[in-house]
């Protein structure tokens, strides 16, 4: 009677742990937490806040890149990661693009990645085989998705280039569709404003050529000798 009820009390808790199991937060990556300011990203990472600006308008989006220290050999200290690209939406984080050191994931097959993701983030929602593409981002267009984690917020995926190459793609829905859109519509206002961009750089080119010609004129005004 004890151990039926040891065992009823055992399957109640793995069902109730289950849920708990599987769902795990997709807004996170290491101690970086989607939404989060980039100065606060830096911070965190030891970079300098100061980040590359892909468009100032009409929304700020901008990049920062973190190289993890380095240790060398094959120590256990290392880490997996060789680098990280925090990306920006008006001075939110919205987008993390990991890329794993090849020293560290050689050898190593998708489905052990899979495993160790998994390990963290629950179940993957999709696998290589079941992934459509248009349903995720990837960081380059050479990249493979070999699995797909999401919730309601947040996705996730784990891709390859080759197969000692894997990263990992850890994206806010909300800020990423917006970001997408503030690229289309930057994009737009470079293309609309190129013409008036180029009038004003010929003009300022033709008075640099002639600050340049007159400060020679008098230059050479006041040494020449016939």
């Amino acid at each position: 009677m004890i151990n039926a009820r040891i065992l009823a009390t055992s399957i109640a808790w793995v069902a109730i742990s289950t849920p708990l199991i599987s769902a795990q937060d997709l807004s996170r990556y290491r101690e970086f937490q989607l939404g989060m300011s980039l100065v606060a990203v830096a911070q965190q990472a030891g970079i300098t806040p100061e980040g590359r600006v892909l468009h100032p308008r009409p929304k700020l989006i901008e990049e920062l890149m973190w190289l993890p220290p380095r240790v060398r050999g094959s120590s256990p200290e290392a880490d997996s990661v060789r680098k990280v690209l925090f990306s920006g939406y008006n001075g939110q984080l919205f987008r993390i693009v990991v890329t794993y050191d090849r020293g560290r994931t050689e050898g190593l097959t998708a489905e052990d990645m899979v495993e160790a993701i998994s390990a963290k983030y629950g179940l993957a929602a999709l696998t290589s085989t079941e992934i459509r593409p248009s349903l995720s981002w990837v960081s380059n267009d050479r990249d493979t998705i070999l699995a797909h984690w999401e919730d309601s917020q947040y996705c996730l995926n784990l891709t390859s280039s080759d197969p000692s190459t894997f990263g990992l793609v850890v994206y806010s829905k909300r800020l990423d569709a917006l970001a997408r859109a503030a690229t289309v519509e930057a994009i737009g206002l470079h293309e609309q404003e190129a013409p008036q961009r180029e009038i004003e750089r010929q003009q300022n080119q033709t008075e640099e050529n002639r600050v340049k010609q007159e400060t020679a004129r008098r230059v050479n005004k006041a040494t020449f000798r016939p």
